[in-house]
């Protein structure tokens, strides 16, 4: 249509302009070139003729010109596109959490310590290749008194299916509620439980191989193969945390996991040591530790956490007994006041780490509160009653406590 148009407008011009010399020619006084300059009709047809081969090669290069355009912009496009995908800080994200006590003890110095600062930093290399890691800066400062760093994890995570994973590097092992999920505000109490710090014991990680995944809607498992304990003396300072660790003999983990119910979970974790004393003792100390728990939230904010978790050895270590094992029951109550969310708590253990000479059986009562001005903040108070069963003491502890997480 506008090729068409212009052919048109173009033909109009001509025959105006040859009008135009008619007109001019009619004021001569030579009759003869009047008649002589004017085209016949076949000529004016042959001129308009020209004139539409010329237009319809002008609109050929001009289509031409406007597809490269086009090619060149495409073009551009697709490599912005490209820079952008490739920049690695896209797939890289950092964040972290921490937490601060301050306990004031009956017997002893009240105590503040920055508990630990921990650093997350995960990567993307493709959809299904994922890096993971966490840095670790424990009590502030780690010198040759007090403190540590650790890389409490650092795995490579490869999505072999839309349900099931391969996992190796360091990893925490899934033990228990705390260790699994040891974020700060997301448990009651300004100190972890003491079931959970000096049985399982959070937090624990070690270095190898394993899956993880979806057996059916609401049933997960996790199977790992990793270094173990070494030690005599108790569990809790045994773990290697993968530096130089003695890897003669091996352990392993697995967990079986039910969450088919909205805000219920059960699960059970089964731990095998082939040397709990890494061929330090008389012959290998296998040793097995059993764990089980139930934590359930309800939508009206009640909640209940219960949990045991037992070691079953073929001998006495010095400290810890070879039947060493501890249980606990947390019920709670989650609720609102304007923005601001509230938790109260109270918690029972109870342990018995006794070996065949020593009895150490101990019992725990804790009451506290949370306050969480944001789902990732929360600032805490709980007051602890510490029962030394054998020794007939008893011990008191009022701590306050913020914890974070980004």
């Amino acid at each position: 249509m506008r090729l068409k148009f212009l052919s048109q407008i173009i033909s109009v011009i001509f025959l105006f302009l040859f009008l135009a010399k008619i007109v001019s020619a009619s004021g001569s006084d030579d009759e003869y070139e009047v008649v002589k300059t004017t085209p016949t009709a076949e000529e004016m047809w042959e001129i308009i003729q020209q004139q539409q081969k010329t237009i319809e090669q002008l609109q050929q290069k001009l289509g031409q010109t406007e597809r490269e355009i086009g090619g060149t912009a495409q073009e551009v496009e697709t490599t912005a596109k490209t820079i952008e995908s490739s920049s690695p800080t896209d797939n890289t994200k950092i964040s972290g959490y921490g937490e601060l006590h301050y306990n004031k003890k009956e017997a002893g110095n009240d105590e503040i310590d920055f508990h630990r600062f921990v650093l997350k930093f995960t990567h993307d290399f493709t959809d299904s290749i994922h890096f993971v890691s966490e840095l670790e800066l424990e009590h502030a400062l780690s010198d040759a008194n007090q403190g540590e760093v650790e890389l409490e994890e650092a795995f490579i995570a490869i999505d072999l299916t839309n349900h099931h994973q391969l996992v190796t590097g360091i990893d925490i092992l899934p033990l228990g509620l705390i260790n699994a999920k040891h974020k700060p505000n997301t448990f009651y109490g300004v100190e972890r439980n003491e079931v959970e710090t000096r049985i399982i014991p959070s937090t624990w990680f070690e270095a190898g191989v394993g899956f993880n995944g979806k057996i059916a809607q609401g049933i997960d498992y996790d199977v790992f193969l990793h270094s173990g304990l070494s030690t005599t003396t108790n569990i809790r300072s045994g773990r290697q945390k993968a530096g130089e660790a003695n890897a003669d003999h091996p352990a392993g983990t697995a967990r079986l996991r039910y969450k088919k119910i909205p805000g219920l979970e059960l699960a059970a974790s089964i731990h095998y040591e082939s040397d709990v004393e890494a061929g330090a003792g008389v012959g290998a100390n296998e040793a097995t530790l059993f764990t089980t728990h139930i934590d359930y939230k309800h939508n009206s904010g009640l909640g209940f956490r219960a949990l045991w978790a037992g070691w079953r050895m073929d001998r006495d270590l010095t400290i810890d007994g070879k039947s060493t094992d501890g249980w606990y029951v947390e019920p709670a109550y989650r609720f609102k006041v304007s923005s601001n969310e509230f938790g109260v708590f109270t918690r029972y253990e109870n342990m018995d780490r006794s070996t065949a000479t020593t009895a150490l059986r101990e019992e725990r009562w804790v009451v506290g509160l949370n306050y969480w001005p944001h789902p990732n903040l929360a600032f805490k108070l709980d007051f602890k009653t510490i029962e030394d069963d054998d020794a007939n003491t008893s011990t008191e502890t009022l701590a306050l406590g913020i914890g974070y997480r980004f």
